[in-house]
């Protein structure tokens, strides 16, 4: 019992500092620009509209069937730990679980492709072509537009079995008012993050000790964009949409970490999530078929 007690009680320290560090690299942002870069630029909403609506039908479907089987049991089970709030803290624990399930769904029949689509897109307009087209054709028409061909990797399986447990197994801290979801998003955050940079790791041909070297030394960042972005997944119905919207600010980091490494020799100054000073310059013309 005593050596239980002991590896809960790190386990919260561990947390705590890493929320710390988190809430300090200012990566929670990402998936926030995310959104407001996606509704203006029309060219990539037109694209993943088809995406949207096939998300929101799976979403609807889903959470829907989870309330109406699942729901009063669970607030039953919440009543134990947080009495009077039961019905709220209930609600949480049904989006949670609504969000493993349509992430799935959606993922195995079309969101993967979608995702790996915009995610090159946006890096393509912030200037990122030589590293988009070792992953992707590219080719640019009469007036100068740039155009996503075929991808010419393999696809990637950015279903993790591992967090997917981890998910799973933490999400009755949900049933513990505010602390516990909070907890809750940090966890499973610290896994959820790297997921949203799989394909920019798979663009610079990173190995697996180089990624997870990589992601060590931006542990808190990671947690803090993955944290950042759960929170907005479980919103009902529209998660789905905030999971594209999230890997738009995704490839808007990454495009970041990449005028971060080509600053060293320019003397610009960028902060810890690679956010530059320097940023604004003109974006490339793309379209996106979906």
């Amino acid at each position: 019992m005593d050596s239980i007690q002991a590896t809960l009680l790190s386990t919260v320290q561990s947390t705590a500092i890493l929320s710390k560090d988190a809430l300090l690299s200012r990566a929670w942002s990402y998936p926030i620009i995310g959104i407001t870069y996606l509704a203006t630029h029309p060219v990539l909403y037109k694209a993943v509209t088809p995406v949207i609506s096939k998300a929101i039908a799976t979403s609807v479907g889903i959470t829907g069937a989870l309330f109406f089987f699942t729901y009063l049991p669970q607030v039953a089970f919440c009543a134990l730990f947080s009495g009077p709030l039961a019905f709220f803290t209930a609600a949480i624990m049904v989006f949670s679980e609504a969000y493993i399930l349509v992430s799935i769904v959606a993922k195995a029949f079309f969101l993967n492709r979608a995702q790996d689509r915009i995610f090159d897109a946006v890096m393509l307009q912030q200037g990122n072509q030589a590293l988009v087209e070792r992953g992707r054709q590219i080719r640019s028409n009469s007036s100068g537009f740039k155009i996503l061909g075929k991808s010419i990797t393999k696809p990637l399986d950015t279903i993790s079995k591992g967090g997917m447990l981890r998910y799973v197994l933490s999400l009755p801290l949900n049933s513990i008012p505010l602390f516990g979801t909070v907890f809750f998003l940090v966890y499973n955050g610290t896994k959820a993050g790297p997921i949203f940079h799989a394909r920019y790791f798979q663009l610079k041909n990173y190995d697996t000790a180089t990624r997870e070297e990589y992601v060590e030394k931006r542990r808190g960042a990671y947690t803090a964009f993955g944290a950042a972005a759960l929170a907005l997944n479980l919103v009902p119905v529209v998660g789905l949409l905030f999971n594209i919207t999230s890997t738009v600010g995704a490839a808007l980091w990454a495009s970041n970490l990449e005028k971060r490494r080509a600053s060293y020799g320019s003397g610009r100054t960028v902060d810890k999530a690679g956010q530059s000073a320097a940023d604004g310059g003109r974006e490339e013309q793309v379209r996106v078929v979906m």
